[in-house]
């Protein structure tokens, strides 16, 4: 992982030699004057090939780093490594690897693609089919639902940061706040024992009492908690009893919650100009972090146990008959890769024109990919310790989610030498991860809104970031009360689900049959240049017939077996399901909403208004003038908003 910057690094500046060359021919032909010795062509390219209304990235490694960030999330820890010890281990990555190619690959292609060719948000790049416009309201909306909680889980992360400078961390024992279940080993109930000379069924406080012993394999055990399970619903929490119970707000956590806001409107309040020299330190430091855990963990007693459950010997190859195991694959694919949700397309919309997307499209998934393998390691091999030191298996000690990044985690790192280093080193790395997808989360929003009018809007950059950060924090109040985890909870049931399945599906199948396969190739090539047809031979099997195959299978599965949330053993009101069925339907609503509309404003009969709506609207194509060429040399100004649906000789012009 110490040699990833460097190869990185290589490649960006080999790629940004090629596009500034191409760049270099495109601005001769385009002005069609020759320049003479004494020009600069590196300071011409950047004052024209910049998008002034809009703004670009610095530099390329801005741009990948903000990428990896965004796919690399909390999941890559807390839920992959959980993935692939439950299905089949090792076995698990063949899945994996098939999803990563046939799904998951070309649908970031195809995004990163999208949002760089027209440098437009996740909303107005859908000019190029005006009809489908609703999916990108479906993909932001979404995204602004899932900030609200997520950088609750981060308030959470820092949280336990700052409780963790201490010289003695406060959940490895039973202190003040626990009750009597709490117990760092398991308790013995009662057993069957001698007593003059008859087998009896006693207490064991009884059995002590009398020094009798208990018969092996008769033992029943009292129902214990552990204290890191206490310090998280009674301490960090302050959990209530269900969503029913509100509660107050934990003052703690909202303070926390604000801080997130806070450094998140930090780092956005000069869009990417800031965000990109953030992300320097914000995506990078997490892979020291891992890398740091996973030699510590590689040298404690147990670590090639918790390693052998992950992806070792316990692999259990039989696991790929089950179409649960590659329904798992594809859809950790997609959430890990953060495909369907409008981010791609944002953050790629700040690209310059000639950049090499598909290359960035491979090293990003690539790098996510690794991540999540790598990142098991790190988890696994201190989980394994913590089984040896507890003397229990390692099954009974791996979970996911909070359940492993707020229990299970913290109570291994409690039995570590220097404990509290580790658990500041972990929750520090946690924070991070975090806030990198939070970043380009928020920017996904940001985006669609400065689209409205980019050139009005530019200079009301850091009001409009304050603005929606207050917002979304306000919003976020109701997850710190006491009831706030079962909200966190209830919003990620819903939100970030099935409804970005029928966005990710209606994206591909819209583009690649109704825009065009061959059309969205051209587009590309404008940007990438020609390519040969064995080329694309992959791309057009997957974005035509095997991706969406794969997301509607996802998506049918997904549905028939959704059901209504729950925490743990706490089933959810009435009330609280009928509210997650109304934000999953106000997100999606807008889908066919806005092709309704679009129809009703189209002119003609309603096969010709269909016809017209499933045509790129007059105003699609290339941001810049100088890079439209002979295809959109139609175009008219991308900032205009009349004139919606192009005449028929327009979309014959776009079609060649």
């Amino acid at each position: 992982m110490q040699k990833l910057p460097g190869n990185v690094s290589s490649l960006v500046r080999k790629q940004d030699r090629q596009e500034t060359t191409r760049a270099v021919g495109e601005e001769a032909n385009w002005t069609g004057t020759q320049k003479n010795d004494s020009a600069d062509p590196d300071k011409e390219v950047r004052c024209t090939d910049e998008n002034v209304d809009r703004g670009n990235w610095t530099n390329k490694a801005e741009y990948l780093l903000s990428m990896v960030g965004y796919a690399v999330g909390l999941g890559n820890v807390w839920r992959f490594p959980y993935l692939a010890y439950q299905n089949g281990g090792g076995a698990f990555l063949i899945p994996y690897t098939f999803m990563l190619a046939l799904a998951g690959l070309p649908l970031f292609f195809m995004e990163c693609s999208m949002g760089q060719f027209a440098s437009q948000g996740p909303i107005l790049v859908w000019r190029m089919l005006p009809l489908f416009q609703g999916v990108g309201i479906t993909m932001v909306i979404l995204t602004a639902f899932v900030t609200i909680y997520y950088n609750v889980i981060i308030a959470y992360a820092l949280f336990y940061f700052f409780a963790s400078f201490q010289k003695v961390l406060p959940w490895s024992d039973c202190l003040s706040w626990s009750d009597d279940l709490c117990s760092k080993t398991q308790k013995v109930n009662d057993c069957n024992t001698t007593y003059n000379g008859e087998i009896i069924r006693a207490n064991y406080t009884f059995v002590t009492a009398n020094n009798l012993t208990c018969i092996e394999g008769t033992i029943t055990y009292k129902p214990v908690q552990f204290p890191t399970e206490q310090y998280w619903n009674k301490v960090a929490l302050q959990r209530s009893s269900g969503l029913d119970e509100t509660g107050r707000v934990v003052w703690y956590l909202a303070l926390c919650l604000l801080l997130a806001w806070i450094i998140v409107a930090g780092a956005l309040y000069k869009g990417i100009k800031s965000s990109g020299k953030v992300v320097y330190f914000t995506a990078l430091f997490p892979y020291v972090i891992l890398f740091v855990l996973l030699v510590r963990g590689a040298t404690l007693e147990g670590a090639l146990d918790g390693v052998q459950f992950y992806i070792g010997r316990e692999s259990n190859i039989t696991k790929l008959m089950e179409a649960e195991v590659w329904k798992a694959a594809a859809t950790q694919i997609f959430f890990s890769l953060s495909t369907g949700w409008g981010g791609l397309v944002a953050l790629s919309s700040y690209n310059k024109f000639y950049n090499n997307c598909y290359a960035d499209a491979i090293i990003v998934c690539v790098v996510n990919c690794a991540t999540s393998v790598f990142a098991g390691f790190a988890i696994f091999s201190i989980l394994g310790h913590m089984a040896f030191v507890s003397q229990r298996p390692v099954s009974e000690v791996v979970d996911s989610g909070f359940d492993l990044a707020f229990v299970a985690y913290p109570e291994a790192l409690t039995q570590l030498p220097a404990s509290t280093l580790w658990s500041i080193l972990f929750f520090f790395m946690l924070v991070l991860l975090g806030l990198d997808s939070q970043f380009a989360l928020i920017e996904t929003v940001i985006t669609s809104i400065q689209d409205i009018n980019p050139t009005a809007l530019k200079k009301y950059r850091g009001p409009i970031t304050m603005g929606v950060c207050a917002v979304l924090f306000l919003f976020g109040l109701v997850c710190v009360t006491q009831a706030g985890v079962y909200w966190v909870n209830l919003i990620d049931h819903f939100c970030a689900g099935w409804g970005i399945l029928i966005s990710a599906s209606l994206e591909i199948l819209g583009i690649s049959h109704i825009y065009g396969g061959k059309r969205f190739i051209q587009d590309i090539e404008m940007m990438i240049g020609k390519k040969t047809n064995s080329f694309w031979l992959w791309w057009k099997m997957s974005w035509f017939y095997v991706t969406p195959v794969v997301l509607l299978a996802v998506l049918i599965w997904s549905l028939m077996t959704f059901s209504n949330p729950t925490y743990g053993s706490i089933i959810y009101p009435a009330w609280g399901n009928i509210l997650g069925w109304c934000m999953i339907i106000f997100s999606i609503m807008w889908i066919p909403v806005v092709a309704v509309v679009k129809l009703y404003r189209a002119e003609g009969t309603l096969l010709e208004r269909l016809v017209s709506c499933c045509r790129p609207a007059s105003n699609w194509g290339p941001y810049l003038e100088r890079h439209r060429g002979e295809r959109y040399s139609h175009m008219v100004d991308p900032k205009r908003k009349e004139d919606e649906n192009p005449p028929a000789d327009a979309a014959a012009v776009s079609d060649k």
